[in-house]
Order: structure tokens, then C-alpha cells, then sequence
């Protein structure tokens, strides 16, 4: 009586966007490289999990959780808390994976909805519903256009949709069902920037929230609970609302049969992802100066040019906190520059008070080839002018971690590693060897129940 009542009202609706985009997804064919692939970044986001509990923002929201959960058992939290939790730990170091043309964090609102819901299941089957999830969320996030993106957080508006569509499978919703799923998901769609202009820790919550809603909205689709059918097109639905220069043809977009968890990045450093190319030019440009035998003191100017998105996010000049430096261009450069590598430490206090010359040198600029590529590719060039004239250069396309510069499967595990051990996991080869052995069936683990243990109160 649930399905027929709910088909019934998806039809009386009318054919919708959000239909189509459910039946674009559950059509795709999966293949072993798909679930491999998908193993790879589930590894990539758990691993930022647990990092994300060594940190201030994390304490507190472990604080939060134990307080809200049965006999302070974390392993005890409903789904939707689960995910709440997980998302927004995932978000806290920026070491998260990124989709360029959505600019949306997928893993860290999709992961945890698989998380909260597929114990039970088989490896494959919970790959699967990644799958789905990083295609709706990634297909949505295309299809904002860049005017959303000045004043609203990609991953906490469109990341509903990914956090949904994948809980949806997990609770083997019918596409009517799931249509209501994703249409109560994209009306929680909410999260504003304006917390960059403080460092305040909102930006968390942002995908903690938006992997609760996906969660919590394809719980009550299950139970027969109504959304809206044409929530992302109707006249008060999120494109008329949110997006004053949407592209909704972007949505069901073929270009490209490969599935989005594809064209997803991972991170190898942990800041911004605006400020990942910029690295990757400071470091290179450290290097000639090593070779040269030249001091990096002896630069007297740098000029960056990007895009106007990473300028809009990341022009912050005097960064007066460690989250402030991680979306500073100036600070991310002169660290890369200066010391030839980028960790947690390099934006820290020590590392801002040191770099506060070095940092003032550097200047920014939009422009060209960066500009019109933007957002299928995220570039950057500098240029480093020395005291007596000479000019360094460095130039990339796509930085390391893009999918045009891949890290290899041995970098990802070092990262992975090196992750789980700042998060407290005495050795995280165990945990490591289960997520990747997820393509071949294995069970997701009980990722609560070893942050529970490394993270005791």
C-alpha cells in the first residue's frame, strides 16, 4: 500500500527532474574498477574521519555525541546521528575528497550515510550505494551554476541529494520512494559561508547535517513520508530559490558514461582545495631554488594567478587562525615556498607567526588559462621575482590529487596511514586492509566502535 500510494503521487506530479535523475543513476551499469575505485575513496574519507577526532572542533562534537548518545555509547546513536557525526568529523582537517565541477565534498556526506546504514551489508552492495550517492550529489552540484556557489556551501546544499540517493539504495527504496527521499533531503538544503568570515567551526556541521538529512529523509520515505517531486525545479523548489544562474540540463548530462566518483579528487594536503594548485607551484618553485642554491629569503615578491573562486574564498593576507590559514592563498604559498612541504603543523601558530614576511611578498590576481577553465580544471601559475630580478616559474593544470595527476594506490594508503594515526589508531593496518577489502564483499567496519576506542573519554 506504501509504494502504490507513493507512486501514485510521484505520478500525479507530474514527471520531474528529480525522477529523472534516480532513474539516470540506478541505470548505470557497475563494474569491478567502479567498486575499487569507490573502496579507494571510502578508505580516503574514513581515515579523514578518524583524524578529524585530534582536533579541537572534534573533541567537542565527541563531547556532544556522548551526551546525546544511549549510556554515552557511541556505537548506541540512531543512523541519522551516526551520520551527523561522521560527516562533520570527516570535515574538520580539509583532507576530504573534492569534485572540481560541483565543487562539492562528496565522501564526507556519502561515506557516512553508508556508514550509519550498511552494516548489515555486503562490501559490494555498500560501494554501490557510494556510488549513487556521489553521482546525485556531484550531478546536482553541477547544475547549481557558480552564482550559488559566492554565497552558499556546495557540500551542505547539494550533498542531501548524494547522502540520500546512497541511503535510499542501503534501505532498498523503489525509484517513487527514493524521489520522495531526495525531495525532503534537497528541502533541508542549507549552509552559508559566512562562518569564513570569522573561522567559526559551522563549516563541519555543514556536512555533518547534510549526511543526517539523507539519512533521516530516506528513513521516512520508507515509511511511506512525502517529499516534494519537483524540488529542485518547481516555482519555490532549490534551483528558484538558491541558484540565480542554474543550468538544470547540467543534471542528467551524459558527456561522460564514467561514473562521478571519477572525476572526484583526493587531497594530499590539508587545506582549502582552492589552494592546492598554488601549492603545488610553491613547492615546485622551492625546488628550482634548491637546485639553483638560492635562499628562499632571497624572493622579494610573488604574484599568484588563479581564479576568481579561489580569490572569493581564499584571499586572506594575515590569517589569525589555523583554520583562517588553511583558506589563505598567501599563507598556503609562502609555506610551500618557504619550507618545501605543507602538514598540519604549517598552519599552525608557530608556522603563521613565522611565515608573516614571506607572506606579505605575495599578491593575487585572476586570470587566464585558469579562469575559463574553471571548474573543470583548478589551476594556478606564480611567479617568484628575486632580489636581483630574476624570475622563477611554475605553472600546473591540475593539481596533485586531481584525477589527471592521481596518487598512486600506495600514496593513497600512506595517507590513509599516516590519518588513522593522528586520529589515535595504534596500527591502522587492520582497518585499512577491511575497507579496502570491501570490493570483494567484505563488510564495512564499525568505524564508531574504533573511534570509540582509540577516543576515550
Amino acid at each position: 500500500m506504501v509504494n502504490e500510494t507513493s507512486s501514485r503521487l510521484v505520478e500525479d506530479a507530474g514527471l520531474s527532474l528529480t525522477g529523472d535523475l534516480v532513474r539516470l543513476i540506478r541505470a548505470k551499469p557497475v563494474t569491478e574498477h567502479d567498486l575499487v575505485t569507490a573502496a579507494h575513496f571510502a578508505l580516503d574519507t574514513m581515515a579523514s574521519i578518524v583524524a578529524g577526532t585530534n582536533s579541537v572542533a572534534g573533541r567537542k562534537l565527541l563531547a556532544f555525541a556522548r551526551e546525546i548518545a544511549p549510556a554515552g555509547d557511541l556505537t548506541a546513536l540512531d543512523p541519522g546521528r551516526q551520520a551527523l557525526l561522521l560527516g562533520s568529523l570527516c570535515h574538520i582537517l580539509e583532507v576530504d575528497d573534492l569534485h572540481r565541477a560541483s565543487v562539492v565534498h562528496p565522501g564526507c556526506v556519502v561515506v557516512p550515510a553508508m556508514l550509519a546504514l550498511g552494516r548489515e551489508a555486503g562490501g559490494r552492495f555498500c560501494l554501490t550505494a557510494m556510488l549513487h550517492g556521489y553521482e546525485a550529489a556531484c550531478r546536482v552540484g553541477m547544475a547549481v551554476g557558480p552564482e550559488h556557489y559566492r554565497v552558499w556551501h556546495n557540500t551542505a546544499t547539494c550533498g542531501p541529494f548524494g547522502s540520500a540517493m546512497a541511503a535510499s539504495h542501503l534501505l532498498g527504496l523503489d525509484d517513487a520512494l527514493t524521489v520522495h527521499a531526495l525531495g525532503n533531503a534537497g528541502s533541508q538544503s542549507a549552509g552559508l559561508w559566512e562562518f569564513i568570515e570569522t573561522g567559526a567551526e559551522t563549516k563541519h556541521l555543514h556536512a555533518g547535517r547534510a549526511a543526517e538529512a539523507g539519512v533521516v529523509a530516506a528513513g521516512l520515505a520508507r515509511l511511506g513520508f512525502t517529499g516534494a517531486p519537483r524540488i529542485l525545479e518547481g516555482t519555490r523548489g532549490f534551483f528558484r530559490a538558491a541558484c540565480p544562474d542554474a543550468a538544470p540540463e547540467r543534471l542528467l548530462a551524459e558527456e561522460d558514461p564514467l561514473w562521478q566518483v571519477h572525476a572526484t579528487s583526493i587531497k594530499p594536503w590539508p587545506s582549502c582545495r582552492h589552494t592546492h594548485p598554488a601549492i603545488a607551484c610553491g613547492l615546485d618553485i622551492h625546488e628550482q631554488l634548491r637546485r639553483a642554491g638560492i635562499s628562499p629569503e632571497a624572493v622579494s615578491r610573488v604574484r599568484v594567478t588563479a581564479y576568481p573562486a579561489a580569490l572569493d574564498v581564499c584571499d586572506r593576507p594575515a590569517p589569525d587562525s589555523t583554520y583562517g590559514a588553511k583558506f589563505s592563498l598567501q599563507h598556503c604559498v609562502a609555506a610551500a615556498l618557504t619550507d618545501g612541504t605543507i602538514d598540519f603543523a604549517s598552519f599552525e601558530s608557530v608556522a603563521r607567526d613565522r611565515l608573516g614576511e614571506p607572506r606579505s611578498r605575495v599578491t593575487l590576481a585572476a586570470g587566464e588559462p585558469f579562469q575559463s577553465a574553471y571548474p573543470t580544471a583548478w589551476g594556478s601559475r606564480i611567479e617568484a621575482t628575486m632580489s636581483d630580478g630574476r624570475v622563477l616559474a611554475a605553472e600546473v593544470r591540475h593539481a596533485k590529487g586531481d584525477p589527471e595527476a592521481a596518487l598512486t594506490p600506495a600514496e593513497l594508503i600512506s595517507k590513509a596511514e599516516g590519518l588513522l594515526e593522528h586520529g589515535g589508531l595504534k596500527d591502522p593496518r587492520p582497518l585499512v586492509a577491511a575497507v579496502l577489502a570491501m570490493s570483494e564483499d567484505g563488510m564495512a567496519p564499525n568505524l564508531l566502535a574504533d573511534i570509540a576506542a582509540a577516543r576515550r573519554p
